[in-house]
């Protein structure tokens, strides 16, 4: 079978007219969003909490408002892990181990992790509803249950980045540094150099 020319030519055409007449209808459906629904959605923390919220909040606070709020599905201590929650405590030194406990202060390598990720999903039942406030308080609850922050602790934009978690150091670096001789062994998030055979 052969294309002639006109044949190609048609072809291209209607190729091209397709990709236009699919990019180029207007549905009218929706709307664009005002600054204050940005600024709603727009609650990303980082590992550095330069995007914290004013407030603060300390564990004897927290205390209170984990009983009320984060109980239900957490448990009265935060070990007992029930339906489908995992432990909020303990796994200290277990993440090296054939049964890793991955829990907040085993696992997690910042605590602005905890804020960011207490504000925009617990408690399951009523995500986001609790004031800054209220999630540096349990933060600071968290914390000073993981044994990470002395009990009167004041968490806050300020003090909670400068929180250091056990494990800042167990995830592997996006550039690790990788020299001549160098490998990379299990449980080890730099490379470390290769002993040379004697």
């Amino acid at each position: 079978m052969r294309f002639g020319k006109s044949s190609v030519l048609a072809a291209a055409i209607l190729a091209a007219g397709g990709v236009s007449w699919a990019q180029s209808p207007k549905y009218h459906l929706g709307r664009t969003p005002s600054d204050e629904e940005i600024k709603a959605w727009d609650i990303s923390v980082g590992p550095e909490g330069k995007e914290l919220p004013p407030g603060n909040g300390s564990a004897d606070v927290g205390v209170k408002i984990y009983a009320e709020k984060c109980a239900l599905c957490h448990g009265l201590t935060g070990t007992e892990g029930k339906f489908l929650h995992g432990v909020l405590l303990g796994g200290k030194e277990s993440l090296t181990t054939l049964e890793p406990v991955k829990t907040i202060g085993s696992y997690w390598p910042y605590a602005t992790t905890i804020f960011d990720f207490v504000r925009r999903a617990m408690p399951f039942n009523n995500p986001g509803s609790l004031t800054a406030d209220e999630v540096y308080s349990l933060t600071a609850f968290l914390l000073y249950r993981n044994g990470i922050i002395e009990e009167p602790a004041v968490i806050d934009a300020m003090t909670l980045p400068k929180v250091r978690m056990p494990n800042r150091d167990g995830f592997f670096p996006v550039n690790p540094v990788w020299m001549p001789g160098y490998y990379q062994p299990y449980f080890s998030p730099q490379p470390v150099p290769r002993k040379k055979k004697q």
